[in-house]
């Protein structure tokens, strides 16, 4: 008999749809593989460099758990530098992706039956992860009205005293939609009444918008700081998709529980791919400036599209790589 924890969440959709796209393709089929949130450009030289020369230093062995010294290092600069948030490396987890850094954060905090709010349109794999850990998603759907962002009235709504976790990624997969500032300060009022309450930022696609560079809960709302988990990563800003970095900061005891989850998992992330990424977040930004225009022109041009067809509407999007069109009668 299989552990019941295996029905309990299912397999995830977007990896199930990709692999299909490769099937396909390894038929001869002309496939476009429209299901994964991944670039289509290649890691930018430079960041590939820094691997090469990573594996020509020795730099093949196993890492500390938590990640390089050097990655900590540079994440807690541009969470100064961009964020103008202070972290310490103590306050720092490097995992195999973003995924990986939710899964950890969940794992740490939430015990059976804890209920977990999610609002919706969501990445698919935040419910099956909440689930994995044994917690309740509460979902909370934003229509198409609210350009697909939840009010502080739906939030405090939801919240009961089973409440353990609020999750918020802006910008958002699926939508592309950014909370503002001001928004983003609007629910944290509402958290603020509620201390027993953790919350994790998704920020993975924060540099990817049309607008300049957007906020995050903490930014907003700096009293959240200690019971804030913000999860960033690697691979949309520099389409390092496959190298696998991903990384949370947060309070001190959080970060060495999660820490202590990876110890026993995958014991870290791949050394190669974390010098890599040290490069990355160090080196000039510049090499994704032509991968975000990029990304606006075809946003342009496929909402202009959807939007031209019968029955069908499409927001445009502040930010990400996506989509989100509705399918019916306008």
């Amino acid at each position: 008999m299989l552990a019941k924890r295996t029905t309990k969440f299912k397999p995830s959709i977007t990896v199930a749809i990709a692999q299909l796209a490769r099937d396909l393709r390894a038929k001869g089929q002309d496939i476009i593989g429209l299901g994964i949130g991944e670039p289509d450009f290649d890691t930018p030289e430079h960041i590939k460099q820094a691997a090469i020369d990573a594996i020509n230093a020795g730099h093949t062995k196993y890492p500390p758990i938590a990640g390089i010294d050097e990655l900590k290092q540079a994440i807690v600069a541009k969470l100064s530098r961009d964020n103008s948030l202070t972290y310490t490396t103590n306050q720092i987890l490097v995992s195999a992706g973003a995924k990986h850094s939710i899964f950890n954060t969940i794992q740490a905090l939430i015990d059976e039956d804890d209920e977990v709010i999610i609002p919706a349109p969501y990445w698919v794999s935040y419910p099956d992860i909440a689930l994995l850990a044994g917690g309740k998603p509460v979902i909370v759907a934003a229509t198409m009205e609210q350009n697909f962002k939840i009010t502080p009235q739906q939030l405090e709504q939801a919240i009961t005293p089973k409440t353990k976790l609020f999750m918020i990624n802006s910008p958002s997969n699926p939508t592309g939609m950014v909370y503002s500032a001001a928004e983003l300060h609007g629910l944290a009022q509402v958290l603020l009444k509620y201390p027993n309450i953790y919350i994790l930022s998704d920020d993975i696609y924060e540099n990817i918008q049309w607008n300049g560079k957007s906020s995050n809960i903490v930014m907003a709302e700096p009293a959240l700081a200690d019971r804030t988990i913000i999860v960033n990563g690697a691979s949309k800003l520099y389409a390092m998709t496959g190298w696998r970095i991903g990384y949370a900061a947060g309070p001190a005891t959080v970060i060495q529980a999660m820490t202590k989850i990876q110890g026993q998992t995958t014991s870290g992330a791949c050394s190669i791919a974390q010098f890599a990424a040290t490069c990355a977040l160090n080196s000039d930004q510049s090499c994704t400036t032509k991968m975000l225009a990029a990304y606006k022109q075809r946003h342009d041009f496929v909402v202009d599209e959807l939007n031209s067809m019968p029955g069908i509407k499409c927001l445009p999007s502040d930010g990400t790589f996506y989509a989100f069109p509705s399918i019916g009668e306008r």
